[in-house]
C-alpha cells in the first residue's frame, strides 16, 4: 500500500468512528438504543481498493445506487469478506434480476411494475428479497417515489401497497425516502417525521407486513433522521469523502 493510500485509509477509519459516535450520542439523546440503527456506507463511484478500506474499517453494510458499478465490487469482494450489500439507487425494471442475484437488501423499490419483477426473479432464485418502499414525502419533482407529501391522500395508496405486501417472494419491511437538501439540517426534520407518521399509518392499515424500517438521514442530515426514528442511515461524504482524483 502507497503513503497516499494508507493516509487516505485511515482518514476513512476516522471518518466512519466520528460518524458511528454521532449516531450512538443522537439516539443516546432520544432514549434509543444505538444498537437498533444500521449505517449504511455509501461506496457508489468509489473504486475497488476504497471500498476495502472502508471494510477495513469495520464497515459491513454497503450502499450502491448503480446496478452495472456495483456488480465488480460484488464480484470481488465475495471471496474476501461478508458484506450486506444495499441498493439505494432508482432501479430499472430490466435490471431486476441482477439486483434479486446480487443485492441482500434494496431501498429503493417505488413502483407496483418493480415489484412484480422482483417478485418473479426472487422466486426464480428461491430467496425472499428484503425491500423498503420508498416515499417522496416532499413533493419534489426531482424526487423518487410514491407520492405522500399529501397525508390527507394517504388512505388512496393502500390498494396498490397492499398487492405489494401479498406478493410471495418480497419481504416488506418498511420505508425509505430523501429529503430535500438544506444547509442547515434540522429543515429535514419535518419530512422525516411525515415518514414515521406514514409508517404508523402503513402498520395499522396493513398489519400482515413488518414496517419496522425506515431508511432515512445522509451525510447532512443523519444526526436529526436518528432522532427521528431512522434505522438505517444513508452516509457517503462524511466517510468516504469526495471520490480521489485518478
Amino acid at each position: 500500500m502507497n503513503k497516499l493510500q494508507n493516509e487516505y485509509e485511515l482518514a476513512i477509519a476516522r471518518n466512519l468512528e466520528d460518524v458511528q459516535d454521532k449516531i450512538f450520542r443522537s439516539a443516546r439523546k432520544t432514549g434509543r438504543s444505538p444498537e437498533d440503527i444500521k449505517l449504511v456506507v455509501v461506496t457508489k463511484t468509489h473504486p475497488l481498493d476504497i471500498v476495502r478500506c472502508v471494510i477495513a474499517a469495520g464497515a459491513r453494510y454497503l450502499g450502491e445506487n448503480y446496478v452495472d458499478e456495483a456488480e465488480e465490487k460484488i464480484h470481488a469482494l465475495r471471496s474476501e469478506v461478508q458484506c450486506s450489500w444495499h441498493m439505494i439507487g432508482h432501479v430499472q425494471s430490466r435490471k431486476a434480476r441482477l439486483i434479486c442475484e446480487h443485492y441482500q437488501w434494496t431501498h429503493s423499490l417505488d413502483s407496483l411494475k418493480l415489484a412484480i419483477r422482483l417478485d418473479r426473479f426472487a422466486g426464480e432464485i428461491g430467496r425472499k428479497l428484503p425491500v423498503l418502499l420508498e416515499w417522496n414525502v416532499s413533493g419534489e419533482e426531482s424526487k423518487q417515489g410514491w407520492s405522500a407529501w399529501d397525508e390527507q391522500r394517504w388512505g388512496d395508496l393502500l390498494a396498490e401497497v397492499s398487492l405489494i405486501v401479498d406478493l410471495p417472494n418480497l419481504l416488506v419491511r418498511g420505508l425509505m425516502t430523501m429529503p430535500p437538501f438544506f444547509t442547515d439540517a434540522e429543515q429535514s426534520r419535518p419530512y422525516f417525521q411525515r415518514l414515521r407518521r406514514l409508517q404508523e399509518f402503513f402498520a395499522q392499515h396493513l398489519p400482515q407486513a413488518s414496517w419496522q424500517e425506515l431508511s432515512m438521514g445522509m451525510s447532512a442530515d443523519f444526526e436529526i433522521a436518528v432522532q427521528e426514528g431512522a434505522t438505517l442511515v444513508r452516509v457517503g461524504t462524511a466517510i468516504m469523502g469526495t471520490r480521489p482524483n485518478p
